[in-house]
């Protein structure tokens, strides 16, 4: 299917040219436009199993509605969002879905959480940058609360074979009109049998397993063939739509302490694509360390910048080698450094050594052509809501690193921003999270202010401080509007605060809170529900006043989705628009 365009000359002209789907961009020129990406990462994907993880079971499938969005604490993606990302100078966005919790068993797909996957990447397309979705956590490593459905596995590939391309056949046929700028990702962090990371079979006794190696390398050439065949037979613009297949557990190749470390670079196949021909991209993920351990895991030291650099050198070759000289372009669908998701991150401990690590890692990619997606952070959790940048220091660092070191980039600061809230308690006990993230001690912050618009009721309310010094937490009641703790030195590393309820029922609303620095800085939290409460009424303040409002009951005004269609009922949970302004309901 091609597409009709109407240009206007610099006479006034209107002309009207036709676009064949044949003149879409080669996989090569795409990852070279692309620029620099980012990844919206947990959220469309976020999944939570809490009925089961028996997938031969109906109740596996569809256990979440649209809520599941915001299931991992981040807040309902907005236009805005995207916006700000558009600005600072990024070209790509990976918006990576989870689909198992939202299918059912016949692979069925719900209409209401394709809608919102199709409002997100039209968020990213009107934006002018680049998408790309993908099937995200219906693979992974399997635990006690987690099951992955699509397994590197000749057997689980027999098994969900029909399912897995029923599955891609609806993806397709959604976004078939969309043009070259949205690409599709055949999964993601595909693992074996026994969830083996580095390469297949790793987990296995002995550290490798022949037998369960050739299985999964064999299973993922057959879902990506799936993947490739299923998406071209839908036509239109898939035709000649450019697609990303995954190595084995997106490996990178990296390291050499092992031999089988490149079995997933070079066990890959490019598929058979005589219809798209020079449009199959290869994705993988990278999470360097940027520190030295003992044999036990503990952190003996900072690692050399030269050695970091040495790594990104050999894994580049290592691409270049095995991936590349098949025909296909690279991208780094995911990277960061290995403790990106842990209580105290690289950012936290070693900043200028994580920098130094950002900036050569873009620049030797954009030498060798390669486009690379930061995992997630950047802006994260209550950033996200403002918007604005929650490390605006690294967003520049790796921004520089890819448009030169003049560019400077559009960077609102979630510091200042600040939050107002109103809290209503269901259940005794109840806590509301005022700073939840990486921990601290009394040597990086002093106290931590909170301003309530009115005193709460007596015996209403205390602070919970969790803290290595108290294994219960350490409480002080407050009975005040304006309330301030000062952190004792013996409380040793404070892991979180929150607003406890000592009542069965209350609600306060909190103009503000705020962490104190050592300079005697004040530096606003982001407030967040933790148990037995529900949070309402959100308004995000900046330094020039109100930024935008967020309500939880609307009024009789008329109520439009995101995407400016008209709602003829009263709207479930999610983000609005009424009255000019942007309303959440609860």
């Amino acid at each position: 299917m091609g597409r009709l365009i109407t240009l206007m000359t610099g006479m006034l002209l209107m002309i009207t040219i036709h676009i064949e789907a044949a003149d879409f961009e080669t996989a090569k020129e795409a990852v070279k436009n692309m620029g620099l990406g980012w990844n919206l990462g947990n959220t469309l994907e976020a999944n939570n199993q809490t009925v089961t993880t028996d997938i031969t079971s109906e109740a596996f499938w569809g256990q979440q509605g649209l809520e599941s969005e915001t299931c991992w604490g981040q807040y309902p993606t907005t236009p805005e969002l995207l916006k700000m990302m558009k600005e600072a100078g990024f070209g790509a966005i990976r918006v990576p879905v989870t689909w198992y919790n939202h299918m059912d068993k016949d692979g069925n797909v719900d209409a209401a959480w394709m809608a919102r996957v199709h409002e997100v990447v039209d968020y990213v397309m009107n934006q002018g940058m680049y998408c790309i979705i993908n099937v995200h956590h219906d693979t992974g490593a399997d635990g006690n609360s987690f099951k992955s459905w699509i397994k590197a596995d000749e057997a689980n590939y027999a098994q969900n074979k029909n399912r897995y391309e029923k599955l891609w056949r609806q993806i397709a046929e959604e976004f078939k009109d969309y043009d070259q700028h949205l690409l599709f990702e055949s999964y993601n962090e595909m693992l074996d049998k026994l969830s083996s990371w580095c390469f297949a079979s790793f987990a296995a006794s002995g550290q490798y397993d022949a037998s369960v190696a050739t299985s999964a390398y064999n299973a993922i050439n057959s879902y990506a063939q799936s993947f490739v065949t299923t998406v071209r037979a839908t036509g239109g613009n898939n035709a000649q739509r450019n697609l990303i297949v995954n190595t084995y557990g997106s490996c990178s190749g990296g390291g050499t302490w092992n031999q089988h470390l490149k079995d997933p670079l070079k066990e890959l196949k490019y598929p058979t694509d005589a219809a798209g021909e020079g449009r199959i991209i290869f994705q993988i993920h990278a999470y360097p360390s940027l520190v030295n351990t003992d044999n036990k895991g503990k952190i003996t030291g900072n690692r050399t910048i030269s050695s970091i650099k040495s790594e990104i050198d050999e894994m580049i070759n290592g691409w270049n080698t095995h991936l590349v000289s098949k025909g296909a372009p690279v991208i780094l669908g995911e990277w960061g450094t290995s403790n990106v998701d842990a209580d105290v991150t690289d950012y936290d401990a070693r900043r200028e050594l994580m920098f130094q690590f950002c900036e050569y890692l873009v620049q030797q990619c954009k030498a060798n052509d390669i486009a690379t997606f930061y995992w997630m952070g950047l802006t994260d959790g209550m950033a996200r809501f403002f918007p604005a940048f929650s490390q605006p220091d690294l967003a520049k660092t790796i921004l520089q690193a890819y448009h030169g070191s003049s560019f400077n980039p559009v960077l609102p600061d979630a510091k200042d921003f600040s939050i107002s809230c109103t809290v209503d308690y269901n259940q005794q006990w109840g806590e509301f999270n005022l700073y939840k993230g990486s921990s601290f001690t009394s040597a990086d912050y002093s106290s931590v202010v909170l301003e309530l618009e009115d005193a709460p009721a007596s015996g209403l309310l205390q602070w919970k401080i969790s803290c290595t010094k108290y294994s219960n937490g350490y409480t002080r009641d407050i009975t005040s509007a304006e309330s301030t703790l000062a952190f004792a030195a013996n409380m040793g590393t404070i892991t979180g605060i929150t607003l406890q309820c000592k009542q069965s029922s209350g609600r306060v609303r909190i103009k503000s809170v705020k962490l104190k620095n050592r300079n005697g800085e004040e530096l606003p939290c982001s407030p967040s529900v933790a148990w037995g409460c529900t949070m309402s009424d959100v308004t995000a303040n900046s330094s020039t006043g109100i930024y935008v409002v967020k309500q939880d009951q609307p009024s009789d005004g008329k109520i439009y989705d995101l995407s400016g269609r008209l709602l003829k009922q009263r709207p479930k949970k999610g983000l609005y628009l009424m009255n000019g302004k942007k309303i959440v309901v609860n």
